[in-house]
């Protein structure tokens, strides 16, 4: 579907590029607005960018943060948000309009932090829905090293787009990518089309070799001139690769970023210990960041908790692989942090609603208890504040605490699959669908609104991704 035609005083994608470029170097420019812009907003009109922006009128906003409502969700009802200079400036009822600022009619919808994706592979869109008969093993060996041998620079970067514009459609402002693309090129372009869709992105990079002179390059050349990026080192605990790994913990020590990191994703993969190799190269603690961990121990789980390890849940590309499922409420009892995510490919598509809903469902189905961690409101935070705790970002994002950055979503309940209204938390996460995320913002820019993604033209955006792949496999 294409964007509605955008009117002339509406941005267009280079001019929110170009902000992406000046938020860091002139934050004060952000707040500027022109004093005869209107006071108003309709529902398909973007919201102008570095403009002081009023959400009027939400029926629920949900916080995050216990301090500014009730509950663990921090819900507040009847409620304006203000955002100001790319942050969240205040929360309240019938907050004063300040000077110049754009203001967009809520009423009816929801206001919540825009969902974080701890743990995603964007290139892998290029083989959404194949392999539906394998296991971990089998997706790798027919689906993931055929297509990465055979990448290009403008095919990755038609597939990597194309991901994540549907991560953010579905309500996500942040992800992290991990990415075990070798060579410089194709690293550019990769960077170069997650800084293009305006989301807030951390660069997971994987080294085959102990190469820190490489992995510098990336951080410094690629990575950290982009406002909205992160960085960190990426690896595959096991013994085999026990001096990868320590290389690896030693660069993102250098570097002052976490060390990501595959854990026990199957039972086969018990052999590599790579609980015991990450204890002994010194990197449990509050910088490693382990995705997966289903067949963890008793034992591995009390180290996890003991050392603070952050950890990633991604209900449905487990089950799909026919992974496991993790121990998500044993975690929790021991205070791990642990966020969601989409996993790539595996996952077929970023919805989250449906991440979510998995993520209650499997430890459910396994425990034969509806009473098992995580219900509704678990889950929303984990999806939320949650991941951002899990990725050490959480003084940031996560929450619409005044003070932190404007990462948020307006959800739109008017709609077949969510009407009519019981219990709305509930129905975010059990009802909820892409389609219902009615705007994302992304340090006060709307990246999706009035339900379509700002000046894209989706179409476009598919048929380059088609033709890319095609390309791609008839070189195979």
């Amino acid at each position: 579907m294409q964007s509605a035609p955008t009117p002339p005083s509406a941005p267009s994608r280079r001019d929110l590029l170009t902000g992406l470029g000046v938020a860091a170097a002139t934050p004060l420019l952000l707040g500027v607005a022109a004093r005869s812009a209107p006071r108003s907003s309709p529902a398909h009109q973007p919201v102008p960018v570095g403009r002081t922006v009023l959400l009027r009128g939400a029926d629920l906003v949900l916080t995050m943060d216990p301090a500014l409502g009730s509950g663990l969700l921090g819900s507040v009802e009847h409620a304006d948000v203000l955002m100001r200079n790319g942050i969240i400036a205040a929360i309240g009822a019938a907050l004063p309009t300040p000077p110049g600022a754009w203001v967009v009619d809520v009423s009816g919808k929801l206001i919540m932090p825009g969902f974080v994706d701890t743990h995603t592979h964007l290139w892998q869109a290029v083989i959404r829905g194949g392999c539906t008969d394998g296991d971990l093993f089998g997706w790798f060996d027919r689906c993931t090293a055929p297509q990465r041998g055979r990448l290009t620079p403008a095919a990755l970067h038609s597939f990597v787009r194309l991901a994540a514009l549907d991560a953010v459609q579905s309500g996500v402002t942040t992800l992290v990518d991990w990415v075990d693309i070798f060579s410089y090129d194709l690293i550019e372009s990769y960077v170069r089309a997650l800084a293009g869709t305006g989301v807030r992105f951390t660069y997971a990079m994987f080294p085959p070799h102990p190469d820190a002179t490489l992995v510098t390059k990336v951080k410094k050349e690629l990575v950290d001139p982009v406002p909205l990026g992160s960085f960190q080192v990426a690896t595959h605990a096991a013994r085999a690769v026990h001096d990868l790994n320590r290389a690896h913990w030693e660069a993102a020590q250098d570097m002052g970023v976490m060390l990501n990191s595959h854990v026990l994703e199957r039972p086969e993969q018990r052999a590599d210990d790579p609980i015991g190799v990450l204890r002994d190269i010194g990197a449990l603690g509050p910088r490693l960041l382990i995705n997966h961990a289903i067949h963890l121990t008793d034992d591995e789980i009390a180290a996890v908790a003991d050392h603070d390890v952050r950890a990633v849940h991604c209900p449905l590309s487990n089950m799909r692989l026919a992974s496991g499922v993790m121990r998500l409420s044993d975690l929790s009892r021991r205070g791990v942090k642990v966020g969601l995510g989409l996993d790539g490919g595996t996952n077929d598509s970023s919805d989250f609603h449906a991440l979510m809903k998995t993520a209650i469902g499997l430890q459910r189905a396994r425990t034969t208890d509806a009473r098992v961690f995580p219900q509704v409101q678990d889950v929303l935070r984990m999806a939320t504040l949650g991941g951002a705790e899990a990725i050490g970002i959480a003084d940031r994002v996560g929450s619409l605490t005044p003070g932190k950055r404007a990462d948020l979503v307006v959800v739109d309940p008017a709609a077949l699959n969510f009407a009519p209204r019981f219990d709305w938390v509930g129905q975010i996460v059990f009802n909820g669908r892409p389609e219902n995320i009615d705007a994302v913002f992304v340090e006060g820019r709307a990246l999706k609104f009035g339900g379509r993604l700002v000046d894209i033209d989706t179409n476009r955006v598919v048929r380059e991704a088609e033709a890319a792949a095609t390309r791609l496999r008839a070189a195979g």
